[in-house]
């Protein structure tokens, strides 16, 4: 069993020279800030439709079942992107992959902003689904390669950010241009244009992005992999984390399989990937992505006005980046199993309370939609605080260097599956069984979630990727009673 020092990190490994100060942390700090910009373009992608899909259904003849379409056309695109972002960045690197979705999202607004007719919006959102789901793979796998061990959780936790950034500008921008415009023709082609700006600078700014070190070093590249770590390192520390990315893949051999081949040649390879696709789906399980696409309409099924819910429908905006910001401060200090147990707690008496506010009050009591509103920003903040950053800083951490981006690919495929799912069917059972059931059935999941992020997820803190990817992942009893870094 491998113990830990009072940095976290496993004893009798050689500890790495400190990070240090200097103009190497505001580059590493540059580098985040442009590649988190595929963060934030998914989550004004996946945002903007809470605001725009009234609007869109009146000039468009949308119907329940075909705004359902319309919302989970793009998470059923971003399955895909998920699944396929992996190999292409394993294959073509992390940099240019993230460039390529650049492009992907550019084309895809452009195609949902001209949409005449159903056929055409679903085309386009695929095209976003494809590059909100690469995005959602290669952009965290990036941050945690790049990072340093010490400040990982919160580097990689900023993509998160940016997504809940992303969002909220979604609701901003909705309320604004709602207010401004109304509810006439070509409102919501106005609020999907917006995303264009974002596309374009994060093309141009991965254009002057480095690769991975650990990717060029994976290849061979030791020398190209050496110059960017010494861009976003000391000299010393870029040297000396260098000589471990080296070493431990010398302790895997030259010759030794990578992506498919190895993860369906161990057994300990693909319990890890079904651990990763367990948290991801787990995450999109709680339903937070309904209240980001829906919550318009949950607020308007609670009592509040269309005008008045599209206004208030932006205050979980601003929870869920406050939270963001809180979630950030904490990836160092609290373990990630110890966040994601606290997260799935509060998430689920939430959704109880939801239910039961629901159920208490009638239909046209003035209380009923400013309690229910209360209670989602309850809601959208735990998630944030708790379980939105811990899960995408968990997914970048735990799967071993032979099949990081691959694992992230399959993880985030079937967390972006659950979440298609959902968008699909939100709609339709919310008029069947109302706000009530509808989050008596989330609290129900969320007590199952506990059940497995406290028997199966490992603790990832406080090691470097080589490590987390040499070191046995041990049960969470194990880890409990072991890693002792922050408690």
């Amino acid at each position: 069993m491998t113990s830990t020092e009072a940095t976290g990190r496993p004893t009798g490994t050689v500890p790495l020279p400190p990070v240090g100060s200097g103009p190497h942390r505001r580059r590493l700090g540059v580098v985040a800030l442009v590649a988190t910009l595929g963060g934030l373009l998914f989550g004004y992608d996946t945002g903007v439709v809470n605001g725009a899909l009234l609007p869109m259904s009146q000039e468009l003849g949308l119907t329940p079942t075909t705004e359902g379409v319309v919302t989970s056309s793009l998470l059923f695109g971003a399955v895909v992107g998920a699944a396929l972002g992996g190999r292409v960045a394993d294959g073509w690197g992390r940099r240019p992959t993230i460039t390529l979705l650049a492009v992907v999202f550019f084309v895809g607004t452009v195609v949902c902003v001209a949409a005449p007719a159903l056929g055409v919006m679903v085309v386009g959102r695929v095209l976003l689904g494809l590059a909100v789901g690469g995005a959602s793979t290669v952009v965290p796998v990036f941050l945690a390669e790049v990072a340093p061990y010490e400040f990982r959780g919160s580097l990689s936790g900023r993509n998160e950010l940016m997504i809940v950034i992303g969002q909220l500008a979604a609701f901003v921008v909705n309320a604004v241009i709602g207010t401004l415009w109304g509810e006439g023709d070509g409102v919501w082609r106005v609020m999907l244009a917006v995303c264009a700006l974002p596309a374009v600078a994060l093309f141009v700014g991965m254009l002057r992005v480095p690769e991975s070190p650990r990717w060029l070093a994976a290849r061979g590249r030791t020398d190209e992999a050496y110059t960017v770590l010494a861009a976003v390192r000391s000299p010393e520390r870029a040297a000396a984390e260098l000589d471990e990315i080296v070493r431990a893949a010398a302790t895997t051999g030259p010759s030794a399989a990578r992506g498919w081949r190895a993860l369906l040649g161990d057994r300990r390879l693909v319990r890890i990937v079904l651990v990763g696709a367990g948290i991801g789906v787990a995450q999109q399980l709680t339903g937070i992505n309904s209240i980001m696409y829906y919550g318009q309409a949950v607020l308007v099924e609670s009592g509040f006005t269309r005008s008045t819910a599209l206004v208030v429908n932006v205050v979980p905006g601003v929870i869920a980046v406050i939270g963001g910001l809180v979630a950030l401060r904490n990836m160092e200090r609290i373990d990630r199993r110890t966040t994601l147990i606290v997260g799935y707690a509060l998430t689920t008496v939430c959704h109880l309370l939801i239910g039961t506010a629901s159920l208490v009050l009638a239909p046209g009591d003035p209380a009923r939609p400013w309690v229910i509103l209360a209670l989602v920003v309850a809601f959208v903040g735990s998630m944030q605080t708790f379980l939105n950053v811990a899960t995408w800083v968990v997914l970048s951490e735990v799967f071993p260097g032979r099949i990081r981006a691959l694992g992230m690919g399959i993880a985030v495929a079937c967390l972006w599956t659950a979440n298609a799912c959902i968008g699909l069917v939100f709609p339709s059972v919310v008029a069947a069984a109302g706000i009530t059931g509808t989050f008596f059935g989330f609290a129900a999941v969320g007590l199952l979630a506990l059940v497995f992020i406290w028997r199966a997820v490992p603790e990832t803190r406080g090691r470097s990727l080589e490590q987390v990817g040499t070191v046995p992942q041990r049960s969470a009893h194990a880890a409990d009673g072991s890693t002792g870094a922050g408690r």
